[in-house]
């Protein structure tokens, strides 16, 4: 039986995966141009699963030989000799144990040069072995290279990719094959700009050895229609009677494709929930499952992926508060190509462009950051008073917003006797964020609803217990701007499916009146609170 694979490679005979038959495709025609390009994706994205089976999918009309750049340890980098025997044992065990044709005589050139001295070695040796390799070869050879990233701050890298380079460069002079058809290096590390990794006696290296390559833009999120098809194969297996359009629109929504999120979010609906949340696997597949298993993810203390999304938010104070300021205050920020941080966090797969604006790749990353500064701000008090209060919210198993909201308000009251414009635009919203956490902690989530997220409005989604609540928080601007307000509600709870929605108001007029009310709006009904 098939299962859901988050560890290393997956493999479609053993685990239920989405078809990249596409992106194959889309891979190989760069092959067929003869083109080198490098698959710089972030951590558990799919690209040793795509070269894996990429190599399957050019054997008829290549020969591909895959190394793994894992298997070579610091002490090869050392020399050239060091590394270009590595190299060299690497491919004859691609032969004996991988079954890559090698043909004998150049099985025997790479058995010399590991034999020989190190210090005789020189790299261009093995060189003039791929040159014949290549040159009397039936097939053309495609050379793929993974794991790249643990050779990228080594000169002798550095030297490897020139030698590709020079080698390519030589064969546009040529009438026959002198090189490999096309080279094809994955890992995170972006192998084009490596020149500003490696540095000798102080002095960056000018030209990059791997400016020869193509940039690679070929999609490698998983789409809502591939992970419908994912889900449509486990339901054959598993007859759940669940939606799967629908599933999978809501784990895309969560996920945008990021392929380790979207195969653990499966992961843990088909194997963690039952029995201990669901009696069964036809109840835990359903919108309220995909819920509890983003739950899970976002409380895991030792995920890899959010570990090094807080260390180079560390690592990048000013970017780290800006983005900040996008989630909880709606910023806008221009996004700068040539900018370190801004570079670093999009290839990590951080952070997206959208309109030449950045944006936080996926919500459930932006859930993860957000419960990470609102835990970490300066509002202890308000924390505090939300916990003492927390069992006075849930009754009968739901959360009583208008009251949460209502005691938010007292809070405000006793805690800060004036409000200014300022605390309006700074503060307010996270102060109630800071106030709903330690409510909803270990049993629900919130979102925020990313078109909504402006100075002025943002609306927030509470996750609890397989139930929503849609509570708009926004600043007073007059009369006409809170009808706008309550219609624009009120067309978010149809698209939820909900009857009963929040608002909830900043309002600094002198004169108002603080408190919750109630509204009946169309068929809707509207708690509205005010600070």
């Amino acid at each position: 039986m098939k299962y859901f694979n988050t560890e290393g490679l997956c493999n479609p005979n053993k685990h239920y995966m989405v078809d990249i038959a596409q992106r194959l495709y889309e891979i190989k025609k760069l092959v067929d141009s003869e083109k080198y390009f490098a698959i710089n994706r972030a951590r558990q994205y799919g690209k040793t699963t795509t070269l894996s089976a990429l190599k399957d999918y050019l054997k008829d009309e290549y020969i591909v030989v895959k190394l793994d750049f894992q298997g070579i340890g610091t002490a090869s980098y050392k020399t050239e000799g060091d590394f270009t025997q590595a190299i060299a044992r690497m491919l004859l065990d691609a032969h004996e144990f991988l079954d890559v044709p090698i043909p004998e005589e150049y099985i025997h050139a790479f058995e010399e040069i590991n034999e020989k001295d190190t210090d005789r070695v020189k790299m261009d040796e093995i060189f003039r072995v791929f040159r014949r390799w290549c040159e009397k070869s039936a097939k053309p050879i495609v050379l793929m290279i993974d794991e790249v990233d643990s050779a990228t701050n080594n000169q002798v890298f550095m030297d490897f990719l020139a030698q590709l380079r020079l080698r390519y460069l030589e064969r546009e002079e040529a009438s026959k094959s002198i090189t490999f058809q096309s080279v094809i290096l994955a890992g995170v590390t972006d192998v084009k700009h490596l020149k500003s990794k490696i540095r000798d006696e102080d002095q960056s290296k000018v030209n990059s050895p791997w400016n020869i390559a193509v940039d690679f833009k070929i999609d490698m999120s998983l789409p809502q229609a591939g992970i419908q098809q994912m889900l449509n194969d486990y339901e054959a297996d598993h007859n759940t009677g669940m939606d799967t359009e629908h599933i999978a629109k809501i784990i895309h929504d969560y996920t945008s494709g990021y392929p380790y999120l979207v195969s653990r979010i499966c992961q843990i609906m088909d194997q963690e929930l039952v029995p201990d949340v669901f009696e069964g696997l036809s109840e835990a597949w359903k919108e309220n499952g995909v819920d509890e298993a983003v739950k899970i993810i976002l409380s895991d203390g030792n995920n890899a992926l959010f570990e090094s999304l807080t260390g180079k938010l560390t690592n990048y104070s000013k970017l780290r508060e800006k983005l900040r300021r996008i989630l909880l205050f709606g910023d806008v920020i221009e996004y700068l190509p040539d900018d370190e941080p801004q570079k670093q966090l999009k290839m990590y797969g951080f952070i997206k462009i959208v309109n030449n604006r950045i944006a936080i790749s996926n919500r459930i990353f932006e859930m993860r950051l957000y419960k990470q500064f609102v835990g970490e701000n300066k509002y202890d008090n308000l924390r505090q008073l939300a916990a003492s209060e927390k069992n006075i919210f849930i009754e009968d198993g739901l959360l009583n917003v208008p009251k949460i909201m209502q005691h938010f308000i007292d809070s405000q009251k006793m805690i800060h006797d004036e409000y200014d414009m300022r605390f309006a635009e700074e503060e307010g919203r996270e102060r109630f964020l800071t106030y709903l956490s330690p409510i909803i902690n270990g049993t629900g989530t919130y979102s925020i609803e990313e078109q909504t997220r402006t100075h002025q409005r943002m609306d927030v989604v509470i996750h609890y217990l397989g139930k929503r609540y849609v509570i708009e928080l926004k600043i007073w601007r007059g009369e006409r701007y809170n009808e706008d307000g309550e219609k624009q509600l009120k067309s978010y709870l149809d698209y939820f499916g909900l009857d009963t929605g929040y608002l909830l108001s900043f309002n600094f007029n002198k004169n108002k009146e603080t408190g919750v009310k109630r509204m009946d709006i169309g068929d809707k009904v509207l708690f509205e609170g005010t600070v």
